[in-house]
Formats: structure tokens, C-alpha cells, sequence
């Protein structure tokens, strides 16, 4: 009984010295995944040939917290995150034309960054998790092909920010742990190309509450 008096006491206290803040987020960002292809096999033979020709632009909005304590700073934030490559998908046994096609895909970003403070300029690393929400791609309609993305992703992100009066600039690079496209499976058979998908963010906050100097 005492202990679960003890830990509400002493998140009160670290919210009594801390400076806490919230913004809104939206930003943009590029993935670093160049082009690749791999082929598939049904039945002991070479089916298709699945290329990635280029990786789009990806926007994201959400949720930013700063909790402060001196120049210690902890921001978790909830992002929405959209982003799109490009396709191609050619039939190895069928004199037929090459499938092009946009695969999009959402989810919901979770870093949770830890920083230190050099006056206006914040350095801050952390985890971020990827929950999954949908997805739309052209390769699904050809027979055989499905899709099944991982419920919960796991990665980093490190960087730098920018404070300007109630501006927070943020610029950083993502790292993940799985492969890209290893979503795609064809007759049961699970796929992936070579690369783990990692990315280029850019970020404007708006930040409310005044931060103490």
C-alpha cells in the first residue's frame, strides 16, 4: 500500500520541477532505399520479377510532449505517418507487360526521445515504434500475391533541433530494424529486398507554453 502512494508522490514531484509542453507537428520526409529487384519462384522456377524503382516523399502530423528538468529533456509523440514507393512487377513466363503500380502505406509513429539542451539547440536520440493502419498496392491484384505487414515495427531516430520563439525545428534520420518490403509473400512464400528501410525527417512544431529561459 505504501509503495503505491510512494510512485504517485514522486511523479508529482517530477512534474512540480519540470517544465512540460505540447505542440503540433507536420513535416515531411525521404526514404534512403535505392533501386533493387529480386525474383520470385513457383513450382522450382523464376515467376515474376519484383523491382523497387523509387522511393516518394512521405508527410506526417501529430502529437509533440517536452517534458523538461534542467537541460534534460524527454519528448514522446504521436505521429501519423504516411509514405509511398514505386513498383514494378514483371511476368517471366507470360510475354506480357510490365505491372507499375504505387504502393501506400500509413501508420502511426511513437518516438520517444531523450535530449539535452545547448541553449536553443536540442541533440536528442531515441526508440520509435511503427503501429501499422493500412496500406494500398496494385501487386495484390495479381493472383498469388498478398500482403501481411507487421502489426508493430520496431527502429530509432537521432538528430538535432531548432527553438524559435514557439517553433521547434527538428531535423533527423531513421533507422529500422526490418527489412523493406517484407510484407510481400507470393503462394505463402514471405519476401523482402536487401534493404532496411530508413529515412530523412524534417519537422516544424508549434509549441505552446512559454519555455522558461
Amino acid at each position: 500500500m505504501k509503495k503505491l502512494i510512494v510512485i504517485p508522490l514522486l511523479l508529482l514531484s517530477v512534474c512540480a520541477f519540470s517544465q512540460i509542453r505540447w505542440g503540433l507537428r507536420l513535416g515531411l520526409s525521404t526514404s534512403q532505399l535505392e533501386a533493387e529487384d529480386f525474383n520470385i519462384i513457383s513450382n522450382g522456377t523464376e515467376r515474376f520479377k519484383l523491382a523497387l524503382k523509387d522511393a516518394q516523399y512521405g508527410i506526417h502530423g501529430g502529437l509533440v510532449l517536452q517534458i523538461e528538468m534542467g537541460n534534460v529533456l524527454l519528448q514522446p509523440e504521436v505521429i501519423f505517418n504516411s509514405n509511398s514507393a514505386d513498383l514494378e512487377l514483371d511476368d517471366l513466363q507470360n510475354n506480357t507487360a510490365d505491372v507499375a503500380t504505387k504502393e501506400k502505406y500509413q501508420y502511426l509513429d511513437i518516438p520517444v526521445m531523450l535530449g539535452y539542451r545547448l541553449g536553443f539547440l536540442r541533440l536528442h536520440a531515441g526508440p520509435v515504434g511503427h503501429i501499422f493502419l493500412s496500406s494500398t498496392s496494385g501487386i495484390t491484384d495479381v493472383d498469388g500475391f498478398e500482403e501481411d505487414f507487421d502489426s508493430l515495427t520496431l527502429g530509432w531516430q537521432g538528430g538535432l533541433g531548432l527553438d524559435i520563439g514557439p517553433l521547434a525545428v527538428d531535423l533527423r534520420y531513421e533507422g529500422n530494424f526490418n527489412k523493406f518490403g517484407d510484407h510481400i509473400s507470393f503462394g505463402g512464400q514471405q519476401y523482402a529486398f536487401s534493404q532496411t528501410p530508413a529515412r530523412f525527417i524534417a519537422a516544424v512544431s508549434y509549441m505552446f507554453g512559454e519555455r522558461r529561459r
